[in-house]
């Protein structure tokens, strides 16, 4: 029998053992999307999840709400195995309140034609009394800095603003973990900033856990913890700086890894500068260009 540490298990708000998943075709043969997945995700972490199109990533969030069923395996959110025979449909409706989902379109999570009104969507439904409702939305709104805009019509905000309206109204249901499924893939720059910033802010400030499922490297370099999925699986696992140096298994899969970190890799590959590459962030490549400068120049650093 598995000895579990009751402190480590309160800790991980997703348990995933050798989870499986396969889409059936009209003629009934079966396609595995996901193959023996095991993942645990600590509470009040930001992980992002990475992968070309069709590695499977979509499918792993939906699973992750419930939205879809795994043929076999384990999962358990916030410690309550969501796959046994006897769980209850108020078990489960409670569980996938634990989990929030934001998709790629916040046009197609938009149900009402007045802002406030459509953060309240959710608890309304699950009969939440209107004065908690009212104090919901309130709080929701505020923390996504959308307070003057809850008497405006959806249709006059720019796709930022309605990403952030589609996160207000998941925060209204108080959930312990968000699954953003690209969120800002549909989005302008400013309007990314906007999303990204408020992720942040949730995570670090209100310490909600995030997943984050992105193709953007920049915003998987502002994670805690990067993941990376190819055919079902996840083949990288560790910090953004751990996972992004290992440009060319990361390459071989089909994705990229953050601007600077490339140039630092090809100074190093193809110039032969003794550069380290397991650089994220501009200024640590000025400070190691300027290091390298002053080595070959007899101490002499550049100002």
């Amino acid at each position: 029998m598995e000895c579990r540490n009751p402190d480590a298990v309160r800790d991980q708000i997703l348990e995933v053992r050798d989870l499986c998943y396969s889409y059936k075709a009209e003629n009934g043969t079966l396609t595995p999307v996901i193959r023996n997945v095991s993942l645990s995700v600590q509470r009040g972490s930001f992980v992002a999840i990475l992968g070309h199109n069709g590695s499977g990533k979509s499918t792993f969030a939906k699973l992750l709400n419930m939205i879809l069923t795994p043929q076999s395996g384990s999962l358990r959110i916030d410690g309550t195995e969501t796959l046994r025979e006897d769980i209850t449909e108020e078990e489960i409706f409670a569980l996938r309140r634990k989990i929030g989902m934001v998709f790629q379109n916040p046009d197609n999570q938009m149900v009402a034609t007045i802002v406030e009104e459509d953060v309240a969507f959710g608890p309304e439904n699950i009969g939440i009394p209107p004065e908690e409702i009212r104090q919901r939305v309130d709080s929701a709104l505020r923390a996504v800095n959308m307070t003057e805009f809850a008497k405006h019509s959806p249709s006059q905000l720019s796709g930022g603003q309605k990403q952030r309206i589609a996160i207000a109204g998941i925060l209204a249901l108080l959930p312990d973990c968000i699954v953003f499924d690209e969120p800002t893939s549909m989005l302008d720059p400013a309007g990314r900033a906007e999303v990204m910033d408020t992720i942040l802010k949730l995570n670090r400030e209100k310490g909600i856990t995030v997943l984050l499922i992105t193709h953007y490297m920049d915003e998987a370099v502002q994670a805690d913890r990067v993941l990376v999925m190819d055919h079902g699986s996840f083949i990288l696992d560790g910090t953004p700086r751990e996972v992004f140096s290992q440009v060319e298994k990361i390459k071989e899969v089909g994705l990229d890894v953050p601007q600077v970190t490339e140039l630092m890799y090809r100074l190093h590959k193809d110039a032969h500068l003794e550069v380290p590459y397991d650089i994220l962030h501009s200024r640590e490549a000025v400070d190691a260009l300027k290091l390298l400068y002053a080595k070959e120049n007899g101490g002499s650093a550049l100002g």
